[in-house]
C-alpha cells in the first residue's frame, strides 16, 4: 500500500526517505501531513524546544534538607516535605520498599 518517498527538507533543503513503514505508522496514528524536516532537522528542533536540555544535561533538581523518619540522619530530598507523612533516607526507602 505504501512506498518509500523522497521529500525535501524545509529547513536544510536536503532530500530524505519517508519509508513506507513511517507512513504506515503516520497512517496509523492519524496524522494527515507529510515530515517537512529531515530526521536530523526534528531531531535539532526537538532540542531546542526541550530548552536544550538532553538526558545528560538536564537542570539541576532543588533539592530540600529533611531528617530521616526511621533513622534520624540528615538527608536531602527532591521534594519540600510537608510534615504529615514520614520521610526516609534513600537507604530507609529502599528496605521499606523491598528494593
Amino acid at each position: 500500500m505504501f512506498e518509500d518517498k523522497s521529500l525535501t527538507c524545509k529547513d536544510c533543503g536536503t532530500e530524505f526517505i519517508f519509508s513506507a513503514s513511517e507512513q504506515e505508522f503516520y497512517s496509523e496514528k492519524g496524522f494527515v501531513n507529510e515530515p517537512g524536516r529531515c530526521p536530523s532537522c526534528r531531531a535539532a528542533r526537538k532540542q531546542q524546544s526541550r530548552g536544550g536540555f538532553g538526558r545528560s544535561s538536564r537542570p539541576q533538581r532543588e533539592m530540600h534538607e529533611t531528617t530521616c523518619s526511621a533513622c534520624g540522619v540528615t538527608t536531602q530530598v527532591p521534594f519540600r516535605p510537608s510534615g504529615d507523612r514520614p520521610v526516609y533516607c534513600s537507604d530507609c526507602f529502599k528496605q521499606n520498599k523491598g528494593y
